[in-house]
């Protein structure tokens, strides 16, 4: 495994922010951390970076305890964090050198590293550019950069794709997907399409203890649930679908029902049934399964 976390247990004061969290990655992989705001996602973060410590648990990073290995560590972690820290007033190429020099490279080591950045990353047409002057897209390429220049193990990427547009975001997704390559990326957002996009493993936290820690694939096929959605040209009226556990009608238009269903086929017989007791007029009836997003949900409420 190239990251171990271990029991990792914070406190602030009487409020505990983490509970025994643990998990790990493998090499090649991209894992999805997901959570609800204040779930404890940056608190983890921050912790497997070494900006502050844990009360109980260990970090492991390719077989090097954290505590142990601080600042061996430290080299072995790229980390773009949400509000992507830059140097307005300096430019990109200048930026990107001064970073590298953080971590101890120089001359032509630095320069090589510098330049396959700019490469990598798309950077290189607008490395004599201020920061500044860049639009948000390149902004990010910017912070990638960075986390990358002192070629890391491990690439923590927090809330990578916010704010970007969609033509940015196809081009985010793809840097992402070629970094991992051989490079183990974590990847924490509240973007269920992005984790679906591009992401192999998933961990989820909710009130400071993982809720779940599989691949994508094994999560999402733990759902044998489908949503029946009903839409009609009459108002309906949630008493009439008693029988139907959790049907929900819809807030915004009250002419739509989304009826969750273990048995698709016995449920729409049902469902044809009322209709005609009902007299309704349907406009449309469609089947959906259960997506990443609802599982979300669940595992976290």
């Amino acid at each position: 495994m190239s990251l171990e976390v271990s029991q990792l247990t914070k406190l602030y004061g009487s409020q505990k922010a983490l509970s025994s969290v643990s998990f790990s990655v493998k090499p090649g992989r991209i894992l999805g951390f997901l959570g609800p705001n204040g779930a404890g996602k940056s608190t983890t973060m921050k912790i497997i970076c070494g900006y502050i410590s844990a009360d109980e648990g260990t970090v492991k990073v390719m077989g090097q305890e954290q505590v142990k290995s601080a600042k061996a560590i430290s080299n072995m972690i790229g980390y773009l964090p949400e509000h992507n820290p830059l140097y307005h007033d300096m430019y990109v190429k200048e930026f990107l050198e001064f970073s590298g020099g953080l971590y101890g490279l120089s001359g032509k080591a630095l320069s090589d590293r510098v330049n396959l950045m700019l490469e990598k990353t798309g950077l290189s047409p607008e490395q004599h550019k201020k920061i500044s002057q860049l639009s948000k897209g390149y902004r990010q390429r910017v912070g990638l950069a960075r986390a990358l220049i002192h070629d890391p193990s491990v690439v923590i990427l927090d809330e990578p794709t916010t704010g970007l547009d969609p033509n940015q975001l196809v081009e985010i997704r793809a840097l992402i997907k070629e970094i991992s390559e051989n490079r183990t990326v974590i990847l924490s957002t509240h973007i269920m399409q992005e984790v679906e996009a591009i992401c192999d493993d998933v961990v989820i936290i909710s009130k400071g203890e993982i809720k779940a820690s599989e691949s994508l694939e094994n999560l999402k096929s733990k759902s044998n649930q489908t949503d029946l959605l009903l839409e009609t040209e009459e108002e309906l009226d949630i008493l009439w679908f008693k029988s139907f556990q959790k049907a929900e009608i819809n807030e915004a238009q009250s002419n739509q029902i989304i009826i969750p269903s273990n048995n698709p086929t016995e449920d729409r017989k049902k469902l044809m049934s009322l209709i005609q007791e009902k007299n309704l007029n349907i406009i449309g009836l469609s089947e959906k399964k259960k997506g990443l997003e609802q599982i979300f949900r669940e595992i976290t409420q």
